[in-house]
């Protein structure tokens, strides 16, 4: 028989508005989890200044330690708030400037012939490529090596270009959040723990709360991450010293005691501060985009919503603040299959009495599927190399990067939307269609209309080289396959996609030429762009 593991109410403070008890929304949200033989979630709900705290799933389940709502569990990127408020600590202090150039303090990174400010850095504006990424490349991803700030900050300088220039574009950049890190400890002196842990969890009272600068330490009540393996668990922990853009061990509690300092202004820098962390960045062309400082400001079925999501090993997290609404949510998770996010919303749209589905910018509209038809296909961003595809099932056009498809709703004039992806618009340019994405910006991606047969995979056979990584790799023709041969034991099968493109475990190849002969390749890999090899034979 279920039964819920470990629960805990309590108060923040006494106040005159009756807040409904969240207990069965909890306890049906988290049903799934709630079990001795496999992880689970914490969740801490805070409604008016009142708060609740449940667990639901197991802390380890090699000794049988149950969840509760006192159990640690490491944050993912919703740490990246923590890292912007040290900055602005600084900045208080006139010790720096959020426009300030990272040449200032950080003269390893190379100069990229462009401006790059402390801002850019947190709000993802800066071009910088993404650290996971090219470790991964490199063969050593999360997992394989034990990373530091020594690490990254290498691996930074040698990189010779960026994704974009600063404040062009958004893109998700990890590396951006350690630079944040390194800057805090050298301009204060001090190890960015211990800077982060005087100036701002112990003056909040976060107690429970610290950096994972060392994943050896021993840390009481850490619940251990797991990730599905078929019917068992496997421990997926994440076995590194980086931190800043992720890393920060916690509780839900220590969580609604921030999002509750925010609440009322009393982070250092008082309601300043809180306005300077939740201001959307704009690109240079004065796009606005919901990504703050360490923060994205958007809505939720229209009512204001100021969230991060987390995701570390099998950790996954989600906090979200309504502030209008008064309700602070915290999902916090040590299974790799769990969705923070959709149980947060699921809890706020039940307690605020929202309606359960987004409604479409616009009345939606029908269309013949003879009309969608046309439309289905591959569509590709030439600039990051980017992949939408489009099918037509059930009489209703949907789309996918590459996962799962999403159902599209017609606005009419061949404009469709999700709630998920945004906006698309297709146009037709001569014989061919294209599409312009509007969500976080705009892109435009292009139909794919190739003929893979007609590839000689012998022109592209031969050693290549990244002098960015360090990194060689081997081409081989085997049979009529072109392989991808990296030491000490990868081996990839490259599909063709469009003339000189290829993918591979979700990253292009885009092999260059002069004079008719292949010179070399770049490999576009989501938030690694461009990045350069040449060939050695």
């Amino acid at each position: 028989m279920r039964h819920a593991l470990a629960a805990a109410s309590f108060l923040l403070a006494a106040t005159p508005l009756l807040a409904q008890d969240p207990t069965p929304v909890l306890d049906s949200v988290f049903a799934q989890w709630n079990r001795t033989d496999a992880p689970g979630c914490t969740v801490g709900v805070d409604q008016n200044g009142t708060r609740t705290a449940r667990a639901y799933g197991m802390a380890n389940l090699e000794y049988r330690v149950p969840l509760s709502p006192e159990s640690v569990v490491e944050s993912g990127s919703v740490a990246k708030q923590f890292t912007a408020a040290t900055v602005l600590i600084l900045a208080q202090q006139g010790k720096l400037s959020l426009d300030d150039d990272i040449h200032k303090y950080l003269p390893e990174v190379p100069d990229f012939g462009h401006r790059i400010t402390i801002r850019s850095l947190l709000n993802h504006t800066s071009g910088i490529r993404d650290q996971w990424g090219l470790l991964a490349l490199e063969g050593f991803p999360p997992g394989t090596e034990v990373h530091n700030f020594g690490r990254i900050l290498d691996l930074v300088n040698h990189q010779q270009r960026l994704n974009f220039m600063p404040g062009a574009e958004y893109l998700y950049s990890n590396t951006g959040y350690v630079l944040s890190a390194i800057i805090v400890q050298r301009v204060s002196g001090k190890p960015f723990a211990q800077f982060s842990q005087e100036e701002l969890f112990k003056p909040l009272g976060m107690s429970r709360t610290q950096w994972r600068d060392d994943y050896r330490r021993v840390v009481p009540d850490r619940a251990t991450a797991y990730a599905p393996a078929g019917t068992a668990w496997l421990q997926d922990m994440p076995f590194t010293m980086v931190h800043g853009n992720g890393g920060l061990l916690t509780t839900v509690g220590d969580m609604l005691t921030w999002n509750a300092a925010l609440d009322q202004g009393r982070i250092p820098g008082g309601a300043e501060a809180v306005r300077t962390l939740e201001t959307r960045a704009r690109l240079n062309d004065g796009t606005e985009i919901s990504y703050a400082l360490g923060l994205s400001v958007g809505k939720l079925r229209g009512v204001r919503e100021v969230q991060h999501g987390g995701a570390t090993a099998g950790y996954r997290t989600f906090l979200a603040r309504y502030p209008d609404r008064k309700l602070s949510i915290a999902v916090f998770c040590n299974a790799a299959n769990a969705n923070p996010q959709a149980y947060t919303q699921q809890i706020a749209v039940t307690l605020l009495g929202l309606p359960k589905e987004e409604s479409p910018p616009a009345p939606a509209q029908t269309i013949a599927t003879s009309e969608l038809d046309p439309l289905a296909g591959t569509y590709r961003d030439s600039t990051a190399d980017a992949f939408l595809i489009f099918a037509v099932r059930d009489g209703k056009l949907t789309a996918s990067g590459g996962g799962p498809s999403t159902p599209l709703v017609y606005l009419g004039d061949r404009r469709f939307w999700s709630s998920a992806a945004g906006s698309f618009q297709f146009e037709r340019h001569g014989d061919r269609w294209q599409v312009v994405q509007t969500g976080e910006g705009r892109r435009r991606f292009a139909r794919e209309v190739f003929d893979s047969s007609q590839v000689n995979r012998a022109e592209y056979v031969g050693k290549y080289r990244s002098s960015e990584l360090d990194v060689t790799v081997e081409l081989v023709q085997d049979g009529s396959a072109l392989v991808y041969k990296q030491r000490p034991a990868t081996r990839f099968t490259l599909v063709p996609v469009y003339p000189d493109g290829f993918r591979l475990q979700g990253q292009t190849i885009r092999f260059v030429r002069q004079s008719g002969r292949v010179t070399g390749f770049r490999v576009f890999a989501g938030r690694v762009r461009d990045l350069r090899y040449d060939r050695l034979d």
